[in-house]
């Protein structure tokens, strides 16, 4: 529900400017298909990496969950999509793309992925952890400065929102990592989720999220230079002559 009233507030900003919800990238169905099919298959892809190897690294293996309903999980589906739309649309909608006006995109994008970590320390409640603070605004901080930079990239917030669904769907209603509980797959042991420390810990929590991020600036990367190559190739009579 938030997250339409956030599309609906974005639009009214956006008409009084003259503009409308296209500025967001609500447009070309099927290129923003394809962004959101990647964004999806890119982060549904290494969360799974990531689960198994907590239960790898504390062999408390996943099992599927019995006491699962159809209509349960249904419930928690809805919560992902929200969720991941009420944050898409208030930190990659409207404000980013005013503040890539602002500031330019290099600042902005910054500015979004320090707000966003920040935003999890009242989320997760973490004042008076000074370990937990340091934690969140490095990881949710680095997976919104890669959010921002998909937004940037494509000029549309559906790719950042395929990105965080894949993420959130796979991690909160596969492998029961989320807020939400006992989802599809629960740890063998019974314990409510997979814990695991030390190095283990540091590499897939700390360094896997952020080799995603890593790998998804370079394909940005690619992106932006090859855009920026065809728009420097001369084109129509030009081009004959060039050739």
């Amino acid at each position: 529900m938030i997250g339409a009233l956030l599309l609906a507030l974005s639009w009214l900003l956006l008409r009084l400017e003259g503009r409308g919800l296209r500025a967001l990238g609500f447009d070309q169905p099927r290129r923003r298909a394809r962004e959101a099919a990647v964004g999806i298959l890119f982060l549904g892809g290494v969360a799974p990496v990531q689960h198994i190897g907590h239960a790898l690294a504390a062999g408390d293996a996943f099992v599927p969950n019995p006491a699962l309903e159809p209509r349960t999980l249904l419930e928690r589906l809805r919560f992902t999509v929200n969720s991941v739309l009420y944050e898409e649309l208030l930190f990659r909608g409207y404000l980013l793309h005013r503040a890539i006006r602002w500031l330019g995109a290099p600042r902005a994008v910054l500015l979004d992925a320090a707000v966003f970590g920040v935003y999890h320390w009242f989320s997760y409640g973490a004042f008076g952890n000074p370990v937990l603070l340091a934690y969140l605004l490095l990881m949710t901080g680095a997976m919104g400065f890669m959010w921002a930079r998909a937004f940037v990239v494509t000029g549309s917030v559906v790719a950042p929102i395929a990105l965080h669904f894949g993420w959130n769907a796979i991690s909160h209603l596969v492998f029961s990592a989320g807020p939400l509980g006992a989802a599809l797959l629960v740890p063998r042991s019974g314990n409510p989720r997979v814990e695991v420390s030390g190095w283990a810990s540091l590499r897939l929590d700390v360094v896997l999220p952020l080799l995603a991020v890593g790998l998804a600036e370079r394909y940005f990367r690619r992106s932006e230079r090859r855009r920026a190559q065809a728009r420097a190739e001369p084109v129509g009579p030009a081009a004959v002559e060039h050739a």
